[in-house]
């Protein structure tokens, strides 16, 4: 395994590693967690729809407490409803989840929840748990050195596509809600975005194959409105001048075919 000086410095790197990861060590992994989730599917060939979600997503990310990091958003294609995140800044949501809402507020929420993930690191915190951590790490030190491994490269597969088919906890989903309201609230858009987007998911039906991976890797829809609800509260109101943006996003999305239901 060149480049990470073999068994010698994966123990080395995982030995650094134990006092925590730098930014730039999560940055590194996320690219990694990137590659191997988009080398199922690519982006949807649309550069002005591409542009769009970007903006509404930087926008979004700027809001939080890690305006910094290198943001980039994307749309795949797949007609499967879902979205997800990679350490360090990489937020992929499917050309199913975009057919599935109905504006800009709703997408900002979905964005919201996924920069929450981010932020408070938490698919970095699940990789850490696991024995796969040493890999990741070895892999970010080769990529930072441009000595990156294909060998550690490959071994990424296996534990990311483990940890992205289980999901992570309740607790961590739940959070994420709760943080992607704010967000999306201090950008400027309706806080109820995110639950609209909810209750439309709660209403397609349970059985509905392109909802499937979102069923096995979320909570259920509607435990998320329940404990949005506790948490917005009676007195959580739209904020004067809130934006929904219905007609701009059908706008840019347009162009994508819907799902068949």
């Amino acid at each position: 395994m060149r480049g990470v000086g073999g068994v010698d410095g994966l123990v080395k790197s995982v030995t650094q590693l134990a006092g925590g990861v730098s930014e730039p060590e999560e940055v590194a992994m996320g690219r990694g967690v990137a590659e191997t989730l988009l080398g199922a599917r690519p982006l949807v060939d649309d550069g002005e729809l591409q542009r769009y979600v970007n903006a509404v997503g930087t926008w979004v990310a700027s809001q939080s407490e890690r305006p910094d990091l290198p943001w980039r958003f994307g749309v795949n294609d797949s007609d499967h409803v879902n979205a997800f995140a990679a350490p360090g800044g990489v937020v992929i949501v499917t050309r199913g989840m975009i057919n599935a809402l109905n504006s800009e507020a709703e997408l900002a929420g979905v964005l919201g929840h996924e920069i929450a993930h981010v932020t408070r690191r938490h698919h970095l915190q699940a990789l850490r748990k696991s024995a796969a951590m040493n890999l990741l790490g070895a892999t970010a030190a080769a990529g930072a050195a441009g000595t990156a491994s294909r060998e550690l490269v490959s071994a990424l597969v296996g534990p990311t596509q483990e940890l992205y088919a289980r999901g992570l906890d309740k607790s961590d989903e739940f959070e994420a809600d709760r943080m992607g309201v704010v967000l999306a609230a201090r950008a400027g858009y309706d806080p109820f975005g995110l639950p609209e987007a909810l209750q439309t998911l709660a209403r397609i039906k349970a059985d509905d194959p392109y909802l499937a991976l979102l069923f096995k890797t979320h909570p259920n829809p509607g435990e998320r409105l329940d404990r949005l609800a506790v948490a917005m509260g009676p007195g959580f109101d739209a904020l004067p001048d809130a934006r929904q943006n219905a007609d701009r996003f059908l706008n840019a999305t347009r162009r994508l075919k819907p799902l068949p239901r």
